[in-house]
Parts: structure tokens; sequence; C-alpha cells
């Protein structure tokens, strides 16, 4: 999107981010549930059942950076959490934790892709991983051919214009286009489908963080009580939530449209 590209070389070099930047550590945080949401209710990205993991993260980034001072001696350092331009899949490749799937979200051999990608830049050299994790998607196509959008072209690229994701979340102000009539599935927020499939995901674990603790609205709410929410409830109901980017005028905009 235009906000990448007006910072890239932001995105490249750490130092612009964090002065006298020497390394960067990259850090998984699990999201996997162990409730999903029931059958037949619209559906709601696994990442946005709980607390908005913006927050979450950012308090986490904070007490790490902590405990590295009290262990270290100075350091200073910044964290990242989809808040500025970093290239976090990329890092986290460096790091050693994962490999980018045809997806385009990094997957770990052990446990899949449901975790958010957090990055700390800190000005101290450390010792550092050895780079790149071996691609183990091989000949697999599950995510390519699941997507019903047909988002998920070749080379790992993702055509935002097609994804649904993007058309329930990052859509503002305008109608989703007739010709993704009957595609999504029942997707109102977000979308996990090319996760869902993804066969290194029968690894996952759910997770521990009471923050992420599903709201139980997500989990329970019917079609009709979710068309019948007033303003003032979701407002109050999802004040922590990540659903909260869509606004209440975007939900109601996305459950018309997967009921057309």
């Amino acid at each position: 999107m235009q906000y990448m590209e007006n910072y890239f070389d932001q995105r490249i070099d750490p130092a612009l981010l964090v002065p006298g930047a020497k390394s960067v550590i990259t850090l998984l945080k699990n999201y996997y549930p162990f409730f999903h949401q029931k059958e037949g209710t619209p559906k709601v990205s696994k990442y946005a059942f709980g607390k908005d993991y913006h927050e979450v993260i950012k308090e986490k980034l904070k007490e790490f950076l902590f405990e590295l001072q009290q262990n270290i001696g100075e350091v200073n350092g910044r964290g990242f959490i989809d808040s500025a331009p970093v290239l976090e899949r990329a890092w986290a490749v460096k790091s050693g934790l994962g490999w980018i799937g045809k997806n385009g979200n990094l997957i770990t051999k052990q446990n899949g892709s449901f975790f958010f990608i957090a990055t700390l830049i800190v000005d101290v050299d450390l010792k550092y991983d050895d780079a790149f994790a071996k691609d183990y998607c091989g000949s697999c196509t599950k995510c390519i051919d699941s997507c019903p959008t047909d988002a998920i072209t070749n080379n790992k690229v993702i055509d935002g214009s097609k994804c649904i994701s993007y058309f329930t979340i990052e859509l503002k102000d305008a109608l989703i286009p007739d010709a993704m009539k009957g595609k999504f599935n029942d997707w109102m927020f977000g979308c996990d489908i090319c996760q869902d499939v993804c066969p290194w995901n029968r690894f996952s674990k759910p997770h521990h963080e009471i923050n992420f603790t599903p709201v139980p609205e997500i989990l329970n709410l019917t079609t009709k009580e979710w068309q019948e929410m007033s303003e003032e409830s979701f407002k109050q109901i999802f004040k922590h939530s990540p659903l909260k980017r869509s606004k209440y005028a975007g939900i109601q905009r996305n459950l018309k449209f997967i009921q057309q």
C-alpha cells in the first residue's frame, strides 16, 4: 500500500527508525484460540477474538526491553508491532524463525502460522541465530487452491485488490465490488482460509494469553443478533477489540454483503 512505499528507506534500514541500531530481535506471539466460533455465525479472523494485539504486545515489548536492560546493561531500543514501516516477516526469516509460505504468512515448522510478529530494534550487538529457515511448502498449493477470490498469486504475492481481509477491514467508506458477491464464505472480519487449510497448522496449539480470551459475542452471536446490534452496544463491547478498526458501519456493511 502507499504507506509502505512512502517509507521504503526506513523499511530496509533500521537505523533510520532507531538511531545507532545494531540488532533486530524478532519475537512471535501465539494467538491460536482454544475456543472457536459456532457454526453458522458470521466469521471473524482468529487474531481478532480477544483484545487488540497492538495494545497487548506493545506492553510486552516494553517489559522485554526492561528485562534486557536489567540483564545486559544500557540498552536503547524501540518495539514495533504493525505500527511502523518495518519488514517484520523478512526479519523473522533472517532470524531463523520460519519461512514465508505461498500464502504470504510466516510459517514455523513446529507451530504453524497463527502468530503475531513483533520486532525490537536495539543499539547493542548480540549473538545472532543462523539466518533463514528452509522452505517446507514444497509442492503443496492448498492455500492457493482454497482462496475463493484467487487473491494468492505466484511467488508468494497476495493481490490486495482481491483479498477478503482487505475488503472487510481496510476498505473504508466504500462498497465492496459486486464481483466479489458469493465469494466471502461468511467472513465478516478478516479471513483465515489460507491458514486453516495449511498442513503445518495441524501443529498449532492454543495460546495461554489471558488478553486474547475471546469476546463472548464473537463466538456466539447469530447473524440476526449482529444485524440488530446498536452502534452504542458495538462501541461498548468492542472498545478494546480489533473489530473497532472496521467501525460499526463497516461491520454492518460486511454483514449485508455476505448475506446477499
